[in-house]
């Protein structure tokens, strides 16, 4: 099978989710969302806060508490085998989610401190995970966590069973929850700020070893992230967020050499550069503008600051469309222009970067 041919492990198609808002008005706070993860490949999902990006990932388990939330619209479609059809996510019910959870599908959340349980040692929390998706006694859920605090580099594991949470550093709780989280060899991995508040050096450690997991595991990871260094190092694919819509997918390396959605141009030009002296910081909106040679057939208009989905994206009826190869905009077609809106997504994997 070519590497066009390989199926995607997730497709989300037009996810709606909202929220309720004052005078009785729901806010949407994920709107007409289409996202794709294929096998071995890392999507990162970028974005300010209050863009959409947990929502979304958090509605592929669906951990959106209904009420207050709402699923509006949409699907998504979970296909860790191409052998077997997709099955929608979002029809599933709690039963059939909790088989899910944790077990094809596991999710690192933003701070391990408020993450794992302080009056439960390490090792129940990972056994109890382990048990609770394989028919395995708890000898072998025993083993089977040793071995995942081995292969997220935790010395001594035997005896970090045994600890709390308080009793370890950042960096190792940090471990233990990716430890937890592939316990049971996951298809597909939510990291959300995995290496929010930790230092440089943790970080490339934990990222590192993420890269490695996935590499020996098969497993494909959305990385939500504000860190564009990150995505730079890490993400074979990008994923540009506002105010609940995806504004541009491409190519990790086309989203840095060639942005073409205006908010995407005003957040990478944002990013301070080292060694560069500035009496001001610049902004989104300082670099948000329409590129001059912006592909022709299509409008899309220069970013403002306020969310409604009206103004910003070249109206309410844009829609993702495949403006170059393989790069997908948030646009509206010229008139006469009767090209149809596609959902984005390749089986696109970044070369390795050789580390001297």
């Amino acid at each position: 099978m070519s590497q066009q041919e390989v199926k995607p492990i997730l497709t989300i198609n037009e996810l709606s989710v909202s929220f309720p808002g004052p005078g009785g008005k729901r806010n949407r706070a994920v709107d007409n969302v289409n996202l794709t993860v294929y096998p071995r490949q890392t999507l990162a999902v970028v974005g300010e806060s209050g863009s959409g990006k947990s929502v979304s990932a958090m509605s592929i388990l669906q951990l959106i508490p209904t009420p207050p939330g709402s699923y509006d619209r949409g699907s998504i479609n979970w296909q860790p085998d191409a052998a077997d059809p997709p099955v929608d996510l979002l029809q599933y019910n709690d039963k059939q989610m909790r088989a899910i959870r944790g077990n094809q599908i596991a999710m690192i959340f933003q701070e391990p401190m408020t993450s794992l349980n302080p009056v439960y040692t390490i090792g129940d929390q990972i056994i109890e995970a382990v048990r609770l998706h394989q028919n395995v006694t708890k000898a072998q859920s025993i083993d089977i966590a040793i071995k995942a605090l081995t292969d997220v580099g935790i010395a001594a594991p035997e005896s970090r069973l045994k600890e709390y949470p308080h009793q370890l550093s950042g960096g190792m709780r940090q471990r233990v929850m990716i430890a937890m989280a592939l316990a049971c060899q996951p298809k597909l991995l939510l990291a959300d700020e995995p290496t929010t508040a930790l230092d440089v050096t943790i970080q490339a450690q934990i990222l590192e070893l993420l890269r490695h997991l996935q590499d020996t595991k098969d497993m494909g990871i959305i990385l939500i992230t504000h860190d564009l260094g990150v995505v730079a190092e890490n993400a074979d694919v990008v994923a540009v967020m506002y105010a609940g819509r995806v504004c541009e997918f491409a190519s990790v390396y086309d989203i840095f050499d060639r942005p073409l959605h205006p908010y995407t141009r005003g957040l990478l030009r944002s990013m301070p550069v080292l060694g560069q002296e500035v009496t001001r910081l610049p902004t989104v909106t300082d670099g948000a503008t329409v590129p001059e040679d912006f592909p022709s057939g299509y409008n899309v208009e220069p970013h403002v600051t306020t969310p409604d989905p009206e103004v910003g994206y070249g109206g309410k009826d844009a829609r993702l469309y495949e403006v170059e190869p393989n790069h997908w905009v948030l646009c509206t077609p010229q008139p006469g222009n009767d090209i149809q809106s596609s959902h984005p997504g390749r089986n696109f994997r970044r070369e390795p970067i050789a580390h001297s």
